[in-house]
């Protein structure tokens, strides 16, 4: 099956202002499906996979040993591997560190990149609890364990309610999306890329998105690669 068959347009009735632009979540599962991220509609695109059992022991291994964590590097996709074996030690058995580095050899393949900046994060609360836009070109986001990230559709959000727009309200009362029904959520696993402000033709465009609620007890771990120059 190509991975226009697999292709999931997320609603093309759209009920938008003719003055907005017109943008669209695809999703698939597929690598493949992660190119469809140069459609100018596309402000969000997910790859849907599936966590080997190898990795999740390895996810789990890594998160018995690390309560709190943070690692920030610049890594090409030959220095990758290495450099986050490093930062992750022998207890993740090297399938995290294995997995991370091909990300970063396919996000820098995709967008030509020399190096890209990771970040890898242990969470045990929301990061960035208010929905917003990044001021980047575009974003990979995974999570390995734990609850993932929640995201709108475009032609559901009210864009003069982002930042001081919500005049300090919370996201459920300030106007920004109608209804609890049209918050999006990314599954552990799920590889998406989120397109932002900065993407050539994007501008008041970019993908609004948040960090979830944490439950009480439980952690995330979560993967960021950014642009880097």
């Amino acid at each position: 099956m190509s991975s226009v068959d697999l292709v999931h347009a997320s609603d093309f009735d759209y009920s938008y202002d003719s003055g907005l632009k017109v943008r669209r979540s695809v999703q698939g599962n597929e690598l493949d499906i992660l190119t469809h991220i140069y459609l100018e509609e596309s402000n969000i695109v997910i790859w849907q996979r599936e966590l080997s059992e190898k990795l999740r022991n390895s996810v789990d291994a890594f998160l018995e040993s690390h309560t709190t964590f943070q690692a920030l590097m610049t890594v090409t996709p030959k220095s990758a591997l290495s450099s986050v074996r490093k930062f992750l030690g022998d207890i993740t058995k090297h399938e995290l560190s294995e997995n991370i580095a091909e990300l970063v050899d396919m996000f820098c393949c995709l967008f030509e990149l020399k190096r890209t900046r990771l970040r890898l994060t242990v969470l045990d609360r929301a990061m960035c609890p208010k929905f917003h836009v990044d001021k980047v070109p575009c974003r990979l986001v995974t999570t390995y364990q734990g609850v993932a990230s929640e995201w709108l559709l475009h032609q559901t959000v009210n864009r003069e309610k982002l930042g001081s727009g919500s005049n300090g309200k919370p996201d459920s009362a300030s106007g920004l999306y109608k209804n609890q029904h049209d918050i999006q959520q990314l599954s552990c696993g799920d590889v998406a890329l989120l397109k932002g402000e900065l993407w050539e033709g994007n501008e008041n465009a970019g993908l609004v998105h948040r960090s979830p609620t944490v439950p009480t007890d439980k952690r995330r771990l979560l993967l960021t690669l950014d642009f880097s120059h």
